[in-house]
């Protein structure tokens, strides 16, 4: 019984992780909250598979150099 409710868990994560990433990708396109999507879905799948791991973390690494990119032009004015 316990493990069947962890294999159901896993399997719903999964499936909401990768619904996020394709609603994630559409709204790039579309208005809405797109990267920000595309990070929850990336979030839950993290746990489960390793590239989505190392995806998430390539996403964190870019979105720190452009905030510190963004504050340094901003100090400059």
């Amino acid at each position: 019984m316990v493990e069947t409710l962890r294999q159901a868990k896993r399997i719903i994560k999964i499936v909401v992780g990768f619904t996020l990433l394709i609603v994630g990708v559409l709204l790039l396109v579309l208005p809405g909250p797109g990267w920000l999507t595309i990070f929850f879905g990336l979030a839950l799948l993290a746990a489960e598979f390793a590239w989505a791991r190392r995806l998430l973390d390539r996403l964190k690494d870019t979105a720190d150099h452009v905030k510190k990119t963004a504050q340094s032009v901003v100090q400059r004015r």
